[in-house]
């Protein structure tokens, strides 16, 4: 007998009684799919939670209306202008330094240690906890360069928590390019600059403004950096200039569950609906924008 014929068969996977799949197979998506509606119905119950309790308060007055003493009139106006201003600032501060420096580590900087260890240290200041940069704001911003507690100093320091985020998503945008389009942009005679304005970025500008948008929509839910630098607690007045003392959203709605007063944690709930309701609009714009720039692209 030859040894061909003594080699037992190989195992045979499992299937199930449908004989459609392995069953380790269908217990795996099984397990996929719970992981993806478990969070998701968790989430959905808070939020019905959330707005059931802040519904009797959700309206125009309360948009509109400014902080108080009395829960049955404190509104949201200073501090979801404070939350836009800020966003506004942070933007104008993050956005420029964080492509640049992206631009500059993947279009210019020679491969090197150096660079290797600012690749390196990017990735690791993505995962710092925000009160770090809370602090750091509060030492740099605050007492050394004297701004106070202002819209500027908040501004710069969720700027420098952004940093990080922002030039990680822009690499990954200008990384999407393929090197022909480059090499086709130097043989018609474009030097680097040319190629990087005329093709790299109208090319990877979906992806760069969608990483953008999603970072700013984490920052405008970050609460400790802004409690660390000293951001009030009670505003009752418009922000007029940078250097104008600020709330937020999130500074708000802290200040109200902090009371003792049911009636305040009605506001604090109200006040996370129109915190959600921003994060939403920015999300949605995010793709929105992405949607428009790559059909357009194709177009």
């Amino acid at each position: 007998m030859s040894r061909a014929s003594l080699t037992p068969p190989p195992a045979l996977a499992i299937v199930d009684p449908a004989g459609a799949r392995p069953a380790s197979d269908r217990w795996f998506r099984l397990a996929c799919l719970a992981a993806l509606v478990l969070p998701v119905a968790a989430l959905g119950v808070l939020l019905v939670d959330v707005a059931a309790d802040g519904a009797p308060r959700l309206g125009w007055q309360f948009l509109v209306g400014y902080p108080s003493r009395k829960a049955a009139i404190a509104g949201v106006l200073p501090a979801l202008v404070g939350s836009i201003c800020l966003m506004v600032l942070t933007a104008m501060i993050a956005i420029p330094v964080g492509i640049g420096a992206a631009l500059y580590l993947e279009e210019y900087a020679p491969r090197s240690r150096l660079t290797n260890l600012i690749e390196i240290n990017i990735s690791n200041l993505a995962g710092v906890p925000s009160i770090i940069y809370g602090l750091l704001g509060l030492e740099l911003f605050v007492r050394a360069l004297n701004f106070d507690r202002s819209l500027i100093a908040g501004a710069a320091t969720l700027a420098i928590l952004l940093l990080p985020m922002v030039i990680i998503a822009s690499r990954e945008a200008l990384r999407t390019v393929p090197a022909s389009l480059r090499e086709a942009s130097y043989a018609l005679g474009a030097d680097k600059w040319q190629t990087i304005r005329g093709v790299v970025l109208p090319h990877c500008l979906p992806g760069l403004m969608t990483g953008i948008i999603l970072s700013l929509a984490r920052a405008i839910g970050e609460t400790a950096p802004l409690i660390t630098i000293g951001a009030l607690t009670y505003v009752a007045f418009l922000p007029d200039s940078v250097y104008s003392a600020f709330t937020a959203l999130p500074i708000q709605i802290f200040n109200w569950i902090s009371r003792p007063q049911s009636a305040f944690h009605v506001n604090a709930a109200a006040g996370i609906v129109v915190l959600l309701a921003l994060m939403l609009l920015l999300n949605g714009t995010a793709i929105l924008l992405r949607a428009r720039l790559q059909r357009a692209r194709r177009d």
